[in-house]
This record gives structure tokens, C-alpha cells and sequence, in this order.
């Protein structure tokens, strides 16, 4: 409770920082483009899968990846990577947790933890999601401005900070979902796996 109330006033502190450098120009990083991330990766092999210009207009991206990546030994894993050069003008990022169940994926466990990736700790959202029969693991989290974060009020809280301090709203969301062919578990190594094979290549990317 009493760390919801600090969220809480912390946010508030950062609208008010937030108006104050509103109107000054925004400052866009030089940076790769999402494109460029390998097809190859650590004996995974994607293939691009085209969103339709429906759900593009929805979610409102400067920059995207929507791939489908297989490996020999594991299940496939979907990624996707959505990219906003800013977030002044109401193209925000879209939370999985509104837009899954909207496909009709409702949510069995979700829990915010962190994940080695390869000497490298994150914190991520973890899902079970389930449809009928089917189920899947989902990892995400939001990266840009040098910061990695799970939580959705704190990445709020510092995109309106670093609108100040930076002059920047730029950043991106990172999802990866897997089916659950045995146990969670093991669908969640695999993700695991994956996205450490994924994380060296995204900070040119979602810098």
C-alpha cells in the first residue's frame, strides 16, 4: 500500500515536471532500425509475418519487427517489437495485458519478475495466457532512453520525467510468446533462451 501511495506521488511530481518541458523540441537518437535485427539468431531463424494495416493504424508504431523464429530443439517463439519516436501526441504503447485479452487470450498466472540473460539481469512481465485448449508464455517488458522496465506506472513516470530531462518520449515494447508444450517452466526457458540470444541487438535499436 504504502509503495503504491510513493508510486502514486512520484507520478504526480513527474506530470508536473513533464508540463513544464512539454513544449520544448524533442531530441530523436540516431538508431538502427528494427529491420536490421538479425534474421539468424543463435540457431534461431525468423521470418517476418506483415501486421495489417488495420492493427498498424491501431497501434500507432514509427517502427516495428513481427517475426516468427524456430529452432530445431525448441517451440517456436513470436516476437514482436513496436518502436515510438514519440509519445507526446497520444500514439502511445499499447500494454499486452489490454490488447491479448482482446484476441481472445485471458490470463492464467501473470507475475512481474527478473531474467539473466546471459550476465545481463532484467526485470520482465510474465504470462500464461489461454485460449480454448491452447496455451502460451508470454514475456514483455518496455526499453528505450538507456532504461529497461516491466513495471507500466514506473515507465510512465519516467517517460514523463525523461520528457523533461532528455527532451525525449521515444521507446519501444518488447514481447515474445511460446506455446506451453509440457509445463510453463519449461515454455518460460525457452523464452528465456531466446531472449538472450535476442537482448545484445536491441540497445542500437531501442536506444
Amino acid at each position: 500500500m504504502i509503495a503504491r501511495a510513493l508510486l502514486a506521488a512520484a507520478i504526480i511530481v513527474a506530470a508536473g515536471i513533464y508540463a513544464s518541458g512539454a513544449s520544448a523540441p524533442e531530441r530523436l537518437p540516431s538508431r538502427e532500425t528494427l529491420a536490421t535485427t538479425p534474421v539468424s539468431l543463435q540457431g534461431w531463424q525468423g521470418r517476418d509475418v506483415a501486421l495489417d494495416d488495420d492493427v498498424l493504424a491501431q497501434l500507432g508504431v514509427d517502427d516495428y519487427i513481427n517475426r516468427r523464429y524456430m529452432a530445431a530443439d525448441a517451440p517456436p517463439v513470436a516476437l514482436y517489437v513496436g518502436y515510438y519516436a514519440s509519445q507526446r501526441q497520444g500514439d502511445t504503447i499499447h500494454s499486452p495485458q489490454n490488447c491479448l485479452p482482446g484476441a481472445g487470450w485471458r490470463p492464467v498466472s501473470a507475475e512481474r519478475t527478473t531474467v539473466d540473460l546471459g550476465g545481463r539481469t532484467i526485470p520482465v512481465n510474465r504470462f500464461i495466457i489461454q485460449k480454448g485448449l491452447d496455451r502460451q508464455a508470454v514475456f514483455y517488458w518496455y526499453q528505450g532512453r538507456s532504461r529497461v522496465v516491466a513495471n507500466e506506472f514506473a515507465n510512465k513516470a519516467w517517460l514523463m520525467l525523461d520528457a523533461a530531462r532528455l527532451r525525449r518520449t521515444d521507446g519501444g515494447l518488447v514481447r515474445a510468446i511460446t506455446p506451453v508444450a509440457s509445463t510453463p517452466d519449461g515454455a518460460f526457458a525457452t523464452l528465456t533462451t531466446f531472449s538472450t540470444a535476442l537482448f545484445p541487438y536491441l540497445s542500437s535499436r531501442l536506444p
